[in-house]
């Protein structure tokens, strides 16, 4: 027994993760963190990290959207000192999207067609993925193939804060504000508004309210050099070879400087830094007495503000549509689990959680106070249903 687990059964963790993941090349390394009260119960580190390298706790992670949980606290914390509201049109902050239209026709050769939103994207929509965004990699519909064309969210795209609100805001939304759900850059919008409301760079704000206060002393949006040995290889699927290298630890991407910090998808981090995150949230917006948002806000946050309430399934109009999302709704930067009889997997009312482009996850139990960290490098996440699995393990081990 540890903090109401039973240890037994947390190790069935890295057990099923290397029999079923790791050792069958699946996956090329997992690290898990279990906490209860406060208290880490579980820690493991499987495979290697680099080839021949074993992974190790301090490795360092891409986290990809694990960012917008960090994003959206930033951006409540101006809310929560008057600096914006909830209700704030984005043109407020970025006039560049005024003349901005909801798509009706056209796309590839054809120039687009598009009518006036029948109300403005708020601040609320970029919170909650209801702005009319999208992703270029959704492959839906030519809104999509106009953001690839446009290299509007590649990995490898020059832009500055201003240059990419600029960029975007020349193409269409999918719908109306507030009409559906859709996976977004919205996020990343949300980091162009902080870094104009503060007049500072946005990765200088994240340092400055909550990196720093929380003792997240490896999290950023570059691995310092003198750091980058701990950064893992990526990973992308392939059908046949199971796994193709994407982003090398010793030559990366996130080891250079860039112009554009993604508010939606740019940090690294490792288990300790964002665990001490999670920490924060499950005590109410503070952690080893620094307040970082109020109680409230955070009770905000992870309520469900899918607009007329329901789950993914009925709002979703692209990813997240799928009958796996059952039972889960959407809050201010967190997906929350309305009815886990319906998710379809142990859980409790009011969890809130959130996963990255390369297979990580988190999530944050209130109930049952517990925090979970799980770190990989493999894209998209949508390969394996792990991280599903992994919660199961983890409330499959309460004994109290």
């Amino acid at each position: 027994m540890a903090h109401g687990f039973d240890t037994a059964r947390l190790d069935r963790i890295p057990a099923f993760l290397a029999a079923k993941y790791v050792n069958s090349g699946r996956l090329p390394h997992a690290a898990t963190l279990v906490s209860r009260r406060g208290e880490i119960a579980h820690l493991s580190c499987i495979g290697d990290a680099r080839p021949g390298e074993a992974l190790k706790e301090d490795a360092i992670f891409r986290i990809a959207s694990m960012t917008k949980p960090i994003t959206s606290v930033a951006f409540m914390m101006l809310v929560e000192e008057g600096k914006v509201a909830l209700s704030d049109p984005l043109t407020k902050f970025c006039p560049e999207f005024k003349d901005t239209g909801v798509f009706v026709a056209g796309g590839g050769n054809v120039p687009f067609l598009t009518r006036p939103p029948t109300q403005p994207i708020r601040m609320v929509d970029l919170l909650r993925h209801t702005a009319g965004l999208t992703y270029g990699f959704q492959e839906r519909t030519p809104v999509d193939a106009a953001y690839r064309k446009a290299k509007i969210d590649d990995f490898d795209a020059d832009y500055t804060m201003d240059s990419f609100i600029a960029g975007l805001a020349k193409l269409p939304l999918q719908f109306d504000p507030g009409a559906h759900w859709n996976y977004s850059m919205a996020t990343d919008v949300l980091g162009a508004v902080i870094e104009r409301i503060e007049g500072k760079p946005f990765a200088q704000v994240l340092q400055d309210r909550i990196f720093g206060p929380l003792g997240m002393i490896d999290t950023g949006f570059q691995v310092p050099a003198d750091q980058q040995h701990r950064l893992t290889d990526c990973y992308m699927f392939h059908p046949a070879e199971k796994m193709k290298p994407f982003d090398g630890g010793d030559r990366s991407r996130w080891a250079k400087e860039r112009s554009f910090h993604s508010g939606g998808g740019g940090l690294v981090s490792t288990l300790s830094d964002y665990h001490r995150f999670c920490l924060m949230l499950l005590g109410g917006g503070k952690l080893d007495g620094v307040r970082i948002i109020s109680r409230k806000t955070l009770d905000l946050m992870t309520s469900n503000h899918l607009v007329g309430g329901g789950d993914l399934t009925k709002h979703s109009v692209g990813v997240f549509s799928e009958d796996e999302n059952a039972g889960v709704g959407f809050g201010l930067g967190f997906a929350v689990t309305l009815n886990p009889a319906d998710a379809g997997i142990p859980g409790s009312a009011g969890d809130f959680y959130w996963g990255g482009m390369f297979s990580t996850g988190f999530f944050v139990d209130p109930v049952e106070q517990i925090c979970m960290v799980f770190m990989t490098q493999l894209m998209p996440s949508s390969t394996y249903p792990v991280r599903r699995e992994v919660k199961t393990l983890v409330h499959a081990a309460i004994d109290d």
